[in-house]
C-alpha cells in the first residue's frame, strides 16, 4: 500500500513512513518496482523509492519540473553521465533523457511533477 498524504498534511507536524513495511509495487517498466513515500495529488509532488533490476531501462521521458535523485545502490546512467551509489543528480525542468541501470539500482526520486514519456522517434 502506498503512503498517501494530501491536504491532511497540515494536521500534523511530521509524518513517519515505515518504508520496510510498505510493499514493493510493480511499475509499467519491466524489472522495476517502487514504494511511494509521499504523494500529493493536488500538486503532483511525489517522493518514490525505486528498485530496478540489472539492465533496467527508463524509456525516453521529459521532466516537466525539477527531478532530484539520490542513488542508494547500483548506478543510474544516461547520455550525460552516471550517478553511482551515495551520489546525487538533479535535472532541471524540461530536461529529456533515457536512463539505464546496467547493474540494477535502488534510488530515491523527488518529483515536483512526475515525468512523462516521450514517444520513440520524438527525440
Amino acid at each position: 500500500m502506498s503512503a498517501y498524504v494530501g491536504k491532511k498534511i497540515l494536521e500534523k507536524n511530521a509524518y513517519y513512513v515505515n518504508v520496510a513495511g510498505l510493499a514493493w509495487e510493480k511499475t509499467t517498466l519491466p524489472g522495476s518496482e517502487r514504494k511511494v513515500l509521499y504523494s500529493d495529488p493536488d500538486t503532483s509532488e511525489m517522493t518514490v523509492l525505486f528498485r530496478m533490476a540489472p539492465g533496467g531501462v527508463i524509456p525516453f521521458h521529459e521532466h516537466p519540473e525539477i527531478e532530484q535523485t539520490y542513488v542508494l545502490e547500483g548506478r543510474l546512467v544516461d547520455d550525460e553521465g552516471e550517478c553511482t551509489a551515495g551520489n546525487f543528480v538533479w535535472r532541471p525542468a524540461g530536461s529529456r533523457h533515457t536512463a539505464h541501470c546496467p547493474d540494477g539500482a535502488t534510488f530515491i526520486a523527488f518529483f515536483k511533477k512526475m515525468s512523462r514519456r516521450i514517444p520513440e522517434g520524438s527525440e
